[in-house]
């Protein structure tokens, strides 16, 4: 039986915990603003370049492509290398892909440093969770790996916000030729080169922080573990988290087969399943592609970039619901409400453009309650549950194939999605989400066990007890 260990005599340094997991949740910001800035580029590049459905597919989708190269090399990186290490790396290819767009001279190069972009991402998307759920205690674990998606829809709405007002705000009052094409005459260029930006910040902020104390641990660093899990919630706990992790009798690194195990496979399935079920769900048809739905809609190409501001808007505000609550109410509550209602929006908004209703707010609206749902359901909680349901010890390499399986299902999003409009029509296409968003109430009823508040030593034990016990309850 596991029993959880009260933590709440013990005072954590919040500002310590929260300027280190907002620097590291900046990998999430620049996951956020790539995916979304995509969506303002697409017809202007497609314009410029000449590009057919097939290439204008390719455009969006070949840096779900690096992503899925990056993701696959993360694990063994993170786990050999250190966390911080490879947030660097995250960084370094993040700001040589938002350079090298903006002065792209060909349809090949512009192709090549979005893959490297995609590169950065793939990286990112795995390690930055992680090292949060490693570096924060557990009664905070949830909100502080929500900062992650927090970061992520800021992301996602400044980049509708840049690109809404480069597009609106052409000038041609440069006397370079090269100001000109970036903020003018191919003002695409200047909303994927602002992104040089935020990756220089975010190279920056991670020279100076930490390793997650977890890897250290796991390279026998015992001494530099402590300090900084003292400086984080005080001696007895940091005291108490490398009791809990010695116990497990665990280091250096271990062989990705263990999760193939019997005893790790409930969690391989929801490590696989749930990422996967998160983005094929529709989130990043609407991020990618959601001026051409909205345009569909009836909307203009300017309003439906005013539609994606306020897309963005709601998806930030409502990670908020998650951040205040998932270590409050469990991560199960919020999947079973945000999923549901997901499901229900998708199969009303192919209700409305099957019966032709697309004057009015009413797709908008409910595409907003989409995104809503999303934001505080599967959004932040597939990250904070795929970050600690594996062992310390396969923890980067388990969680890098979970991504991998997340990177999987955006990449045939965004590949299939112009595809699936043009053929399928915007009413199956969103019925088709619904139907792929709501085998996740399934798997949250009997795979997923409700994990807040213990530590990642309590749920890796958790899973062993329970193949020993044939027992499948919560914790």
């Amino acid at each position: 039986m596991i029993t959880l260990t009260n933590q709440s005599a013990n005072k954590v340094n919040k500002t310590y915990l929260y300027l280190v997991c907002l620097v590291a949740a900046l990998g999430g910001f620049l996951f956020g603003f790539d995916t979304a800035v995509i969506s303002g580029t697409v017809s202007l590049v497609k314009n410029d370049f000449a590009l057919d459905a097939v290439q204008e597919g390719w455009f969006v989708s070949c840096a779900l492509l690096g992503c899925i190269v990056g993701v696959s090399v993360s694990g063994k990186l993170s786990d050999t290398y250190g966390r911080k290490l490879v947030q660097i790396i995250s960084a370094v290819l993040f700001l040589a892909s938002a350079i090298g767009c903006m002065f792209s001279t060909t349809f090949t190069t512009l192709i090549s440093f979005r893959l490297i972009g995609g590169l950065g991402i793939g990286v990112a998307s795995m390690v930055s969770p992680l090292y949060i759920s490693e570096f924060a205690p557990p009664r905070y674990r949830g909100t502080m790996v929500s900062l992650y998606q927090l970061a992520l829809t800021v992301g996602i709405v400044l980049a509708y916000f840049s690109n809404a007002y480069l597009a609106s705000h052409t000038t041609d009052t440069f006397e370079t030729e090269t100001f000109r094409a970036i903020f003018s005459t191919q003002v695409w260029r200047g909303m994927l080169g602002l992104g040089a930006l935020p990756a220089g910040i975010f190279l920056l902020a991670l020279l100076v922080v930490p390793e997650s104390p977890r890897w250290l641990l796991l390279r026998g660093q015992e001494q530099k573990a402590r300090e900084i899990l003292t400086r984080i919630d005080g001696p007895v706990s940091a005291k108490n988290e490398i009791e809990a992790f010695n116990a497990t009798g665990e280091e250096g690194e271990s062989n990705l087969s263990e999760v193939f195990t019997p005893t790790y496979r409930r969690a391989l399935w929801i490590g696989l399943l749930l990422p996967f079920l998160s983005q094929v769900c529709g989130i990043n048809a609407v991020i990618y592609y959601g001026p051409r739905i909205l345009e569909q809609a009836g909307f203009t190409l300017n309003n439906a970039l005013g539609g994606q501001v306020t897309i963005g808007l709601v998806n930030v505000a409502f990670t908020f619901v998650a951040i205040f609550t998932i270590d409050k109410w469990g991560r199960k509550p919020l999947l079973y409400v945000g999923v549901g209602g997901a499901v229900l929006s998708l199969l009303i908004i192919g209700l409305l453009f099957q019966m032709g209703v697309t004057s009015g707010p009413w797709i908008l609206l409910f595409i907003l309650a989409f995104i809503a749902c999303f934001a505080f359901s599967f959004g932040p909680v597939c990250w904070v549950v795929v970050s600690e349901i594996f062992p310390n010890a396969i923890r980067g390499k388990a969680m890098a194939l979970a991504t991998l399986s997340l990177w999987i299902g955006n990449f045939l999003v965004g590949q299939l999605t112009p595809f699936l409009l043009e053929e399928v029509g915007s009413a199956g296409t969103f019925w088709l989400f619904a139907l792929c968003c709501s085998p996740a109430l399934w798997i949250t009823w009997k795979l997923i066990p409700e994990t807040k508040g213990y530590s990642l030593e309590a749920i890796e034990a958790y899973w062993k007890d329970t193949y020993h016990s044939n027992r499948t309850t919560d914790l």
